[in-house]
């Protein structure tokens, strides 16, 4: 009982610290008043999660040390599916091809199937619109990207990314 207590607490700091950390990074502004405000969101965010009961499955230590890979990888995604998404405004004829697929998300877990559905939304031309039963339904911008879901490399990586 001890060690499962011990783990969820190391698991709630860990959460706290990278909560911090991207809340430090994405404000820029640290004056008194918002660093208070600052981290009275993050213990609320915290909160609110333990009481939906996510926050028991929300990240394993060896999730948390996978993240900056992932990340990673997720920018040179988002970079490339921005430029592809330049190419075809640019392009005269606008060669889209709107695309709604569905497919078996690999992550079991409700959480993995969430980072899973939200990296796919951050790539420009893709909004995953819906997440039920371990299926996501993505609407694409054109069946290229489509046929790049459907290889798995997201589902690869964002199953990767929560196993233990």
């Amino acid at each position: 009982m001890l060690s499962g207590m011990k783990g969820y607490w190391y698991r709630f700091a860990a959460l706290l610290l990278l909560l911090i950390a991207a809340w430090l990074l994405w404000s820029g502004i640290y004056t008194p008043l918002l660093l208070g405000l600052g981290a009275l969101s993050c213990v609320l965010c915290l909160y609110l999660a333990h009481r939906i009961g996510f926050f028991v499955e929300l990240f394993s230590a060896r999730a948390i040390l996978r993240l900056p890979r992932y990340w990673a990888w997720l920018l040179l995604e988002v970079v490339k599916s921005s430029l592809d998404v330049a190419r075809i405004i640019l392009n005269r004829k606008l060669p889209i091809s709107p695309t709604v697929i569905e497919f078996d998300a690999a992550p079991d877990e409700p959480v993995g199937q969430v980072v899973l559905g939200n990296s796919i939304t951050l790539s420009p031309g893709t909004v995953t619109l819906d997440v039920h039963n371990g299926r996501l339904r993505v609407h694409c911008l054109t069946r290229e990207v489509a046929d790049a879901l459907l290889s798995g490399e997201f589902n690869r990586r964002a199953a990767e990314l929560m196993k233990d």
